[in-house]
């Protein structure tokens, strides 16, 4: 009888190590490929933010209300919303390709805070739609590197114009043709000096190309 046992308890595991030998072995999802990068060019003193100062020679650069400016200080280029009245918006754009962001794709960004103020991801749909997300990124003590997937969060139309939001929560956006990537700080800034404003680093954006085809 214990012979039996034994036998049969040997044949369940030869069989255990055949199937799980025969099963197909599971791999992890591809990362997604660093979309775009922005650094700003380093500047000798605080200058308006313009096309001339993105590093990136690939991409395209948007400004939604007073342009910000860009400077050096503390020895990070970065963009500075301090004079943006009543708010600032910018935005980057690859020249050949759409960008699908959808499900694991993702931005990371180096900035910081002051006062109040907070940093939101703004996109532009393939079909005009300005949007701004509600994940708000605040952090006064110093630069410091915040990540995150778009497909998580909630989404609001922002009107270009004005800078304000319009309407209720969209229940879904479809994310896989975005135009522009970029970020807002929706309240106005307060000058030069200590108070309230937003800087921003640098900026990456990880998801799948879709190439622009001529309309």
């Amino acid at each position: 009888m214990t012979l039996r046992i034994a036998s049969a308890f040997i044949a369940g595991i030869i069989f255990a190590t055949v199937v799980q030998a025969q099963a197909p072995v599971r791999q992890p999802p591809e990362p997604l490929p660093l979309f775009l990068k922005e650094t700003w060019k380093v500047t000798p003193a605080a200058v308006p933010l313009t096309q001339e100062l993105v590093t990136n020679p690939e991409l395209e650069l948007a400004v939604y209300g007073k342009a910000p400016e860009v400077n050096s200080e503390g020895g990070t280029p970065h963009v500075w919303t301090g004079l943006c009245s009543p708010a600032c918006a910018i935005t980057l754009k690859d020249k050949n390709n759409y960008v699908d962001l959808s499900g694991r794709a993702r931005i990371k960004w180096f900035a910081k805070t002051s006062g109040y103020h907070e940093i939101r991801p703004v996109v532009k749909l393939a079909d005009g739609t300005l949007l701004v997300g509600n994940l708000a990124d605040a952090y006064t003590f110093d630069f410091r590197t915040t990540e995150f997937h778009l497909s998580e969060l909630r989404w609001l139309v922002l009107e270009a114009a004005t800078l304000t939001t319009k309407g209720l929560l969209l229940p879904t956006v479809d994310l896989s043709k975005v135009d522009e990537i970029g970020f807002v700080d929706l309240t106005p800034g307060s000058g030069h000096g200590f108070g309230g404003f937003s800087n921003m680093g640098w900026i990456e954006v990880y998801g799948k190309p879709v190439a622009r085809t001529a309309e």
